[in-house]
């Protein structure tokens, strides 16, 4: 598969199994799984065919991980940044001292007023190093990494998730607990 259509697939699957699973005819279950079988069907009605050896090398090679094909190789997810209603059933996690959000300038104001917010979706998401945070925040222009101070949140109470693919999540980041670049 080329990697153009490598894209393509990819981009089709985040939109259906984190936004608009019903555009398909999708049904995610509860924890944001849908049998495989089914979203080859649904995927093919709707004008995109692929096989599953090509499903499973999108999964495979997607350099930002985003989906998890059960152990059993039957059902598929996102393993985060849901607009849609789903329980990903993460346990909580102590995470390490420091964790990085990436952004770009013209949201620090907002950011400043209101800490970190999940927005449309339901978590806030964090790197855990400065390097992925850059790569985030330059998908809309040029990024500006914030340290958010994990342990201080962590020992004030706030709770901490991590996707399958090392995504940090939390409800919100409150202004207090980030450090903005000088």
């Amino acid at each position: 598969m080329d990697e153009r259509r490598t894209v393509k697939v990819s981009k089709y699957l985040s939109r259906h199994l984190r936004h608009q699973p019903e555009s398909i005819g999708l049904v995610l279950d509860p924890h944001g799984w849908v049998a495989i079988d089914d979203l080859l069907r649904a995927m093919d009605r709707h004008g995109m065919r692929i096989s599953r050896a090509e499903l499973e090398h999108v999964v495979a090679v997607n350099d930002k991980r985003r989906f998890t094909i059960d152990a059993d190789s039957d059902r598929i997810r996102a393993n985060q940044g849901h607009t849609v209603e789903v329980d990903l059933d993460l346990p909580p996690a102590a995470p390490p001292a420091y964790l990085y959000h990436g952004t770009v300038a013209r949201s620090l104001d907002a950011i400043r007023a209101e800490g970190l917010r999940p927005m449309s979706r339901h978590h806030v998401h964090l790197s855990p190093d400065r390097e992925t945070a850059t790569r985030v925040g330059a998908r809309r222009g040029r990024p500006v990494v914030l340290a958010v101070d994990a342990a201080a949140m962590h020992r004030d109470g706030h709770v901490f998730h991590v996707s399958a693919n090392g995504v940090w999540l939390t409800d919100a980041v409150p202004v207090a607990y980030l450090r903005f670049p000088h």
